[in-house]
């Protein structure tokens, strides 16, 4: 029996539905029964009926699904997929900058730990970040963390104020300029589409012709009919958006912006996660009542 076959017996025996992110191994894409960014994913655990959710992902995705669903087993394959963005910032770090800017809404990236959300009005993914800043009253401070070139790329597309935490994603942070200038050359006539975490999109806009969620990118890729497209963010995305056009020549920006977390995922950790019920995620009550509410105002936007 493969792998694949055992790990489909065991869902249905574990009553478990499989989540995938974008950037995970292809070949755990491909079992899973949902595959996309941290919003969609959000939302599919809620509209899933399975009692078990399986999350392929890093940590923060899976205390999501679970803050969100407690009443259900969430499961954490592997527990060292982290993820170096939501260490930048801590839960006490929150709470003095907090007592710095008295009454500033706090909007927290959905790449954060649990108590740091509990500390946030409102999450956001790179879907719906814009929306969820225009949403702030026009004159109300705003606290935005804890990636400062999302954080930038929101400010410069809304026009409004925002303190921003000097945190990043080290995958997306090595993404520079200078390797968009270089593709224009290597590449002449490819669009560039680059996610909003890249250490470039923000600083070079006009040199990157859309900025784009991974699934914006998950979409482009289906509608775009050019022969190549540069994709700047971490290379897991290629997977799904050549399955989805295998006409187009998706072509990563930085071959070697590749996240550890991501990949700490295989089907043998999946099928010993459905086999032994491992690793549980729990978050403490009171952090989950506290987070639930800027998440949920995350979902609906």
């Amino acid at each position: 029996m493969s792998i694949e076959t055992e790990i489909r017996a065991l869902k249905e025996q574990r009553d478990a539905v499989l989540l995938a992110h974008n950037y995970q191994r292809p070949e755990v894409q491909d079992l899973a029964d949902f595959v996309g960014d941290s919003l969609y994913l959000s939302r599919k655990a809620m509209e899933s009926d399975r009692s078990v959710i399986v999350f392929a992902g890093v940590r923060f995705m899976a205390e999501t699904a679970k803050i969100l669903n407690p009443g259900r087993t969430v499961l954490l394959p592997d527990p060292k997929a982290g993820c170096g963005l939501s260490d930048s910032i801590t839960a006490e770090q929150v709470r003095t900058w907090k007592a710095e800017h008295p009454g500033a809404a706090v909007i927290a990236y959905i790449n954060t730990s649990a108590e740091v959300k509990a500390e946030a009005d409102s999450c956001c993914t790179s879907s719906n970040a814009i929306k969820i800043v225009e949403e702030v009253a026009p004159d109300r401070e705003i606290l935005f963390l804890p990636d400062m070139f999302l954080g930038d790329y929101v400010r410069r597309r809304t026009g409004r104020k925002m303190h921003l935490w000097v945190g990043d994603c080290p995958v997306h942070a090595k993404l520079r300029p200078e390797e968009l200038a270089r593709a224009r050359i290597d590449h002449p006539g490819a669009p560039i589409i680059a996610h909003p975490e890249c250490g470039c999109a923000s600083q070079v806009l006009p040199q990157v012709d859309q900025v784009l969620s991974t699934d914006g990118m998950v979409r482009f890729a289906e509608e775009t009919r050019v022969p190549e497209v540069i994709v700047a963010t971490e290379v897991g995305i290629l997977h799904r958006m050549r399955r989805l056009n295998p006409t187009t020549t998706f072509t990563p920006l930085d071959a070697g912006a590749i996240c550890p977390y991501m990949k700490e995922i295989d089907l043998g950790d999946i099928r010993d996660s459905l086999s032994l019920l491992q690793y549980r995620i729990e978050v403490p009550p009171d952090i989950a009542a506290k987070a639930r509410r800027a998440l949920e105002r995350m979902v609906a936007a």
